[in-house]
Parts: structure tokens; C-alpha cells; sequence
């Protein structure tokens, strides 16, 4: 199985990489268009700022080929935040997967970012079989990803919001699947069975 990491110059992709190795998968860290395009699956991670991230795809024209990839294709935190159509960090346009807006967390006597470990409910995605209600994810954003009819999981911290979120051969995850312990990654060995 191929399982292309995509490199825009964001963070966090060694852990990914751990993460696959753990399961028996050699990520391949790219930017290629081809070698993208040809993989089986894709993961999409991301930690950074959305204007900066959204500049890295456009140079490399990775922002026309991913919206229109068939293959199952895994956003993580940023990366997920990033299929959006609209996000209030650096207001910018994203990738418009999703007719979702991502906003920041308002002030309020919690701390942001939202950082550690906090339960996800109503779980509706293949992503999620084998994992209970409730289960603590590992969260570090200060933005999310508004509730809709694409969300496939939710989280609550300061307000509701999306923990996960499905369309197509499209899926997201505000979470870090690949810092979760046991539940991330069962959530990581799902994603890997699906079918293109």
C-alpha cells in the first residue's frame, strides 16, 4: 500500500510517521504531484498558521490537485481545518472541500489554544468503528471547524464544535490521531481499510 504524507512545510509529520510505522506502513513524505496522485492513500497533517500553509500548496500547485483527488484522504488538525472554504486565521481562502468557515475560539475563561486531552461524541464515520463515545483525543488548535451536516464527530471546549468531518473520499480530524494512544490508532488503521 502507498500512503503519501503530504509535505507544505507544516509541522507534526514525524509523528504521522511513527504512527503508520506502528500500524506496518511506510509513509511516503512528498510535495510530488504524480506520486501523490498515484498513491492509495493520502494523509494531509498540519500544524502552523492557514494563510502561510495555503501560500506553500499554491506554490506548489498542490492546491489545485487536491480537491480533486478519488482516493481516501486523511486531514489532520491544520490539514483539516485547510479543506474548508474559509478560515479567520489570516483571513484566507482554503481548499473549499467543505462550505464550512473555521473561526478562532473566542476569549472566555478557558485557555486557548485548546491543548490536552478532551472527549469526542457522536461519532458517524467508518473512521470510527471500534472506538467509543467519549473517548479523550489529543487536541492542540485555536480555531475550529464550525458543526454541520458533514460533521462526523463533535468535541465541546468553550463551545461545540466539529472533532471530525466527512464528504466523499474526504475525511478530518481536529484531533491528533497519531498522538491518541490506543482509540488514534485504531482511528489511523480504519483509515488505511478504506476503499478507494
Amino acid at each position: 500500500m502507498n500512503v503519501a504524507i503530504i509535505d507544505y512545510n507544516s509541522g507534526n509529520i514525524q509523528n504521522v510517521i511513527f504512527a503508520l510505522q506502528r500500524l506496518g506502513v511506510e509513509g511516503i513524505v512528498t510535495h510530488d504531484i504524480e506520486l501523490i496522485r498515484s498513491s492509495d492513500k493520502i494523509i494531509f497533517p498540519g500544524v502552523g498558521h492557514a494563510s502561510a500553509a495555503m501560500e506553500s500548496l499554491k506554490e506548489t500547485g498542490l492546491d489545485k490537485l487536491i480537491p480533486d483527488l478519488k482516493q481516501p484522504f486523511l486531514g489532520i488538525c491544520a490539514g483539516m481545518q485547510l479543506m474548508c472554504n474559509y478560515s479567520e486565521e489570516g483571513n484566507v481562502n482554503c481548499l473549499n472541500i467543505f462550505p464550512m468557515k473555521v473561526k478562532r475560539f473566542p476569549n472566555s475563561v478557558y485557555k486557548v489554544p485548546h491543548t490536552g486531552w478532551n472527549t469526542i461524541d457522536q461519532l458517524k464515520s467508518d473512521l470510527f468503528e471500534g472506538v467509543m463515545s467519549n473517548e479523550f483525543m489529543y487536541f492542540v488548535h485555536s480555531y475550529y471547524v464550525v458543526t454541520s451536516d458533514y460533521t462526523t464527530a463533535t468535541c465541546n471546549y468553550i463551545n461545540n464544535f466539529s472533532a471530525a468531518i466527512h464528504t466523499r473520499n474526504f475525511y478530518g480530524l481536529q484531533f491528533h490521531a497519531e498522538l491518541s494512544a490506543q482509540a488514534g490508532s485504531r482511528i489511523l488503521s480504519n483509515f488505511l481499510k478504506l476503499r478507494s
